[in-house]
């Protein structure tokens, strides 16, 4: 939306077209109307509200911003990206006076993640997923960006699993045979039956990485619950949509429910959870926590080509986007790994850009040197 008919809002001057545009936009969603509140706090401000333009200009056309040293423009930079979901400026917690010098960069051979799996039939044969190809086989169908099993037509047939993993710099979506749809993120793994045996539970396995789940209700077929089974904790639901994190390199499972209710069992835990909860599994000692999550959105965005981060340290946010893009990190600037950042990253934007974005507000240095991120 034209950042004008925000100003016009204010100042009372839209048409009946424009007042109607500005309305849809507005009641979109929260994000939209903070943003508009922020905007007109500032109204008063000239040298702001500029800022405040110039910032909304630079998201809509995927550029860097103009400056990175007032903080207030970061700020409702940031603001603006959320509404947009498109951003690569980030906000950190301190604010650094710095000379924008882009670092170096010895090659470039950090690709952007896109739709790819490598698909493991019953038989042991290996289909290859990739964007923009196609795949049919039987009841199986993908158009290179999503898998789409068929319901099977025997009502009692033999359980013969497939397996759908996705590398680094991958992802994929898949429909199962029940209607369940299944977002898998980087690194990650799924296990599950071609069919469903009718009135029987129906158990996938998230062998490891993120999946986000759609689950078809129970009440579609005959009363048959749903399984999800990790190596350290089991989640029997009826009917949901919930986020599990469980990395092979990372020491805590995250499940985290979206909508419905589920049961999570693991040796020494028992629960059910409800809207709004997560729960922490620590593989090293089993000890769970219980916590209520303010930010579903942050946990849940990845599937819908959006990063978002919160207060998150840099380690973290670099942990993150070293499996969507497939390259390694090393921190020689320890101090780095601890600095806190805020902000919303398209998932479609360059490494390059992410990196000097981060550079641009702190002044952390980093080198580019093949497929390694070297902070220095």
């Amino acid at each position: 939306m034209d950042f004008k008919l925000i100003l016009k809002k204010l100042n009372n001057t839209l048409s009946e077209e424009e007042s109607a545009i500005f309305s849809k936009w507005y009641n979109d969603s929260n994000q939209h109307k903070d943003f508009f509140e922020k905007v007109k706090q500032a109204q008063q401000d000239e040298a702001l509200l500029v800022d405040i333009e110039k910032g909304w200009k630079s998201i809509e056309n995927k550029i860097k911003p103009v400056s990175a040293k007032k903080t207030n423009y970061l700020k409702y930079a940031v603001a603006a990206s959320i509404v947009l979901l498109v951003s690569i400026t980030i906000i950190v917690q301190q604010n650094t006076e710095h000379k924008v010098v882009a670092p170096e960069v010895a090659t470039k051979n950090i690709k952007i993640g896109t739709d790819k799996a490598t698909l493991t039939l019953a038989d042991g044969t290996n289909v290859t997923l990739e964007k923009g190809q196609h795949y049919i086989s039987n009841n199986i169908e993908s158009n290179g960006e999503e898998l789409v099993y068929q319901p099977s037509k025997n009502q009692n047939p033999e359980i013969a699993y497939n397996y759908l993993a996705i590398p680094r710099g991958g992802q994929y979506h898949v429909v199962l045979s029940d209607g369940t749809e299944v977002w898998l993120n980087s690194e990650s793994k799924l296990k599950y039956p071609e069919g469903f045996i009718k009135g029987e539970p129906r158990a996938v396995e998230l062998v490891y990485g993120e999946a986000y789940f759609d689950v078809s209700p129970s009440s579609n077929h005959e009363g048959a619950k749903f399984k999800v089974i990790t190596n350290d904790q089991e989640i029997e639901v009826l009917g949901t949509e919930f986020n599990i994190k469980a990395y092979r390199d990372e020491n805590l499972i995250y499940s985290t429910l979206v909508e419905g209710k589920i049961l999570i069992k693991s040796d020494s835990y028992e629960n059910i959870l409800l809207p709004n909860q997560q729960t922490i599994i620590n593989k090293n000692n089993n000890a769970v926590d219980l916590i209520n999550v303010d930010d579903l959105y942050s946990i849940t965005s990845w599937r819908k080509g959006v990063f978002s981060f919160k207060d998150m340290p840099l380690s973290n946010i670099m942990k993150v986007l070293s499996r969507w893009y497939d390259a390694e990190v090393i921190f020689a600037n320890k101090e780095a790994e601890d600095i806190l950042f805020t902000g919303i990253l398209d998932k479609n934007q360059s490494i390059e850009e992410i990196l000097f974005s981060i550079y641009n507000t702190n002044n952390i240095t980093y080198e580019i040197n093949d497929k390694t991120i070297i902070f220095k």
